[in-house]
């Protein structure tokens, strides 16, 4: 019996250890100077739900009082869960700040992708598919381009492990882009694209910052060996957290959701807030 009570107890400990993992938000700052900014502006970088309602996400995204939003993909996971409170959670979060929303791979494996894109337009989100907006924040002027990767079947993971997965041309968006004005954001879903596929290397454009999520912030994070895999990257993820270079700049988030692993260790769900004020 008394063996019984111990595991009982250890079993309660463990659900509550993984129930803090998965639900404690860390809120990571970062600190950006341009001379193509007057004012401060505040950005919150939210990626990866996976259909999740977060309210603390939403909450503490309320408290932050940001200018933009914005959610680098995954935002719906590939079954299309939560669908309607998902849809909800979005007018939610038009009602703090204008929303840009780019796609993942899971939103892209959905057959309703199409209807999809349009009931979170009606909710009020800018859903960007290759293509760029450029607007004022007080006396700013930002431009954002959303790109659509559509890296989505598993077969596409297969491929860029062997080696043989053929790369869409996003040229063409970027070339567009450099022509905008402003202070510009590049939205790109997946991390590993900005200098790590030869292929892309998103890096090589002219813009200041690009956000991506994709990571999970390598799922599990141990010591040492830091995060521990990333779809697309695979063992031992470079792009999975933090900041790279600096400008163009990289910064990751781990996202606030699980895709099919149920449970984070040592990675708690993050959301970045990015302050952009003048360089003098």
């Amino acid at each position: 019996m008394k063996y019984v009570v111990l595991i009982i107890i250890f079993l309660i400990l463990i659900s509550i250890f993984l129930y803090l993992e998965n639900n404690l938000i860390d809120v990571t700052r970062y600190l950006i100077k341009s001379q193509s900014i007057k004012s401060r502006v505040k950005i919150v970088h939210l990626s990866d739900l996976h259909s999740k309602p977060f309210k603390k996400a939403l909450e503490r995204t309320r408290s932050l009082k940001p200018d933009i939003i914005v959610i680098t993909g995954d935002y719906i996971d590939d079954k299309a869960k939560n669908k309607q409170k998902m849809l909800n959670y979005a007018e939610n979060l038009c009602e703090i700040a204008p929303v840009y929303y780019i796609t993942g791979n899971h939103e892209r494996r959905l057959e309703n992708f199409d209807i999809l894109m349009g009931e979170l337009e009606k909710c009020g989100f800018n859903v960007l598919l290759n293509e760029y907006t450029t607007f004022n924040v007080g006396d700013n002027e930002i431009s954002i381009l959303g790109l659509d990767e559509n890296i989505a079947d598993f077969d596409d993971y297969k491929a860029r492990r062997r080696g043989d997965f053929e790369y869409p041309d996003m040229e063409q968006y970027f070339r567009e882009f450099e022509r905008s004005s402003g202070f510009r954001i590049v939205l790109s879903h997946c991390p590993e694209n900005f200098e790590g596929v030869e292929q892309l290397n998103y890096s090589n454009y002219d813009f200041d910052l690009q956000l991506s999520g994709h990571a999970h912030g390598g799922q599990f994070i141990l010591p040492i060996i830091g995060p521990v895999y990333s779809p697309g990257q695979g063992i031992h993820p470079k792009y999975a957290r933090g900041s790279f270079g600096e400008r163009p700049k990289l910064i990751v988030s781990r996202g606030l959701g699980n895709a099919e692993f149920p449970f984070r260790l040592f990675n708690h769900p993050e959301i970045n807030v990015i302050t952009l004020s003048r360089k003098f």
